[in-house]
């Protein structure tokens, strides 16, 4: 969320980010309610003014023992008027509230101006070679080795909900902790296991809504939410609180399972894994001092790609352009490895700095030094990683001419064999 004294201050740059994150808010509208309410705010500090001299006109008049009739109509008009004015800002504050809840958050400086066909590769890693034989998809090998039940999973809950099965389950497991043991053990993050389910202003407070309340699964009668990724309950474990500066960086990370409604069109873009309702996905989230987060941005960027490096699969990074960037982003990177069998870039992770966007919604400060008043922490997440396209990409990555899949040398320990076969 946007101060309001900054869009007041810089008008033409909200603009702007609006129009370049293709959103559709009334800036100028919203100007003409602040200065309504501002108006208003001084025509109520000038009658409590009178109110409070007449108070005292009272006073005196009651100690000389003189009617203060007069005075005391005159103070019941002021004070109705006050009562008038100050429901009239009320209103006022509450329409200024829902224009602003609808306003993007400014991209960084750095960040491509564009749609998606103007994101930018920032770096590769590994070779993409194609192997001398034909790679077959996930959702065809999965099915001949036991890995998946596509078809159970849709019997059970829809299209685009899937099963796992034998090795494909231990697969799944495997991943989850190879990650979460990398990001405890190694790169310093504090586990933490939190609610799957979560209440509206936990949703609003990482900016899900109201911009995205239609593509989350709402439980109407308790007018709480799935959450579609461990972000929102992690970011939110601190609002309300003021941390102090010494505590910062404070690094979470939990595995989780996510739930989305948006699953795009039927079709090749969504068979298999591809785009599903309900995924696993071990997320990053790090707390930061306002003057540190892009460097914290790129630490977390390097965790992810580790990961990936790790796996030996080839990957790329790309940073995203304004019109592609989320609702609350200020800056992301997507990490996207390639899959052989479907030859697609596939985006694994996305690692993205919401500055103080986030952190205004939920009230998350700390205090810089002891001697000023606080600040607003900048908020961090990256996915590490999610893990359904993950697992194509080893699928397929990983395929051998003889139709089986040689295990990652990393995830030997936790499934138990080298091979599937």
């Amino acid at each position: 969320m946007l101060d309001m004294r900054f869009i007041r201050e810089n008008p033409d740059k909200v603009k702007t980010a609006i129009r370049n994150k293709f959103c559709d808010v009334d800036i100028d509208k919203l100007l003409a309610l602040d200065r309504e309410r501002r108006e208003n705010l001084q025509k109520a500090d000038e009658l409590k003014a009178v109110r409070n001299r007449v108070s005292q006109e009272i006073g005196e008049l009651k100690k000389k023992g003189e009617s203060s009739e007069k005075a005391i109509i005159e103070m019941r008009e002021v004070s109705a008027k006050i009562k008038e004015i100050d429901d009239t800002i009320r209103k006022i504050e509450e329409d200024i509230y829902n224009v602003q809840i609808w306003i993007p958050n400014i991209p960084h400086e750095s960040v491509p101006v564009g749609t998606e066909e103007n994101n930018q590769i920032v770096s590769e890693w590994g070779k993409v070679e194609e192997p001398d034989f034909t790679v077959v998809p996930h959702y065809d090998i999965g099915n001949s080795l036991g890995m998946l039940d596509l078809d159970r999973g849709a019997r059970l809950s829809g299209s685009n909900f899937v099963s796992f099965k034998g090795i494909g389950a231990k697969l799944e497991r495997s991943l989850i902790n190879f990650m979460l043991d990398l990001h405890i053990e190694k790169h310093g993050f504090t586990e933490v296991s939190v609610p799957f389910i979560v209440r509206r202003d936990i949703m609003f407070g990482t900016g899900q809504i109201p911009k995205l309340e239609e593509d989350m699964y709402c439980i109407e009668k308790d007018d709480m939410f799935l959450i579609p990724t461990a972000e929102v309950p992690v970011t939110n474990l601190h609002r309300g609180e003021i941390l102090q500066k010494e505590a910062l960086p404070k690094k979470y990370v939990a595995y989780t399972p996510c739930f989305r409604r948006e699953a795009g069109s039927y079709g090749a873009e969504t068979r298999g894994l591809m785009r599903i309702h309900q995924f696993d996905k071990v997320e990053m989230v790090m707390l930061s001092e306002r003057e540190k987060s892009y460097d914290a941005l790129e630490t977390l960027r390097g965790y992810a790609e580790e990961v990936l490096q790790l796996l030996e699969l080839p990957y790329r990074v790309v940073t995203l352009a304004t019109g592609d960037l989320s609702f609350a982003a200020a800056k992301c990177y997507d990490l996207e490895v390639y899959a052989y069998g479907i030859k697609k870039w596939l985006e694994v992770s996305s690692i993205s700095n919401f500055e103080d966007f986030q952190a205004r919604r939920m009230n998350l400060r700390y205090r810089p030094d002891q001697s000023k008043k606080p600040e607003f922490v900048h908020t961090l997440n990256g996915s590490g990683l999610a893990l359904p396209r993950v697992v194509i990409a080893i699928m397929e990555n990983y395929q051998t001419d003889e139709g089986t899949i040689i295990v990652p040398e990393v995830l030997r320990k936790y499934i138990g064999t080298d091979i599937i076969k």
